[in-house]
């Protein structure tokens, strides 16, 4: 099992798609980086040799931004939206949708469940 960028690939799968396991690449950027590594792309990997590896993680680590950096600079963005004050920010700061969706009646995995009404008794009035 290759460890690629602090990631375990998966054994049987073909290599374009084992890549896309790291955070980061996608279908696209996996097929260039083994054209640059000289890989073919429907090769197993449980049967990449070691230089293969060496050779693909290699290009990650010089030209790919991924895992724990990328993670990083998405969540500093973030904050730095947050922090200017800027509608993008307002909606992270108060969990709601970012990019124009309708709340009224949906976004309920950015607000959470609904707020189930109290039940019981009314408290009397005095009057």
């Amino acid at each position: 099992m290759p460890r690629i960028a602090g990631v375990d690939l998966p054994r049987n799968k073909r290599a374009e798609y084992a890549l896309t396991y790291i955070y980061g690449i996608g279908i696209n950027k996996a097929r260039q980086i083994l054209t640059k590594a000289a890989v073919k792309f429907d090769t197993r990997t449980e049967a990449l040799a070691e230089d293969e590896i060496a050779r693909i993680r290699t290009i990650i680590e010089s030209q790919e931004k991924v895992e724990g950096d990328l993670r990083r600079e998405v969540q500093m963005s973030i904050k730095r939206l947050m922090d200017l004050g800027c509608y993008r920010g307002l909606r992270h700061r108060k969990s709601l949708p970012v990019r124009g969706q309708r709340t009224r009646t949906n976004g309920r995995t950015r607000k959470g469940p609904r707020k189930a009404p109290v039940t019981g008794k009314k408290a009397p009035t005095k009057k």
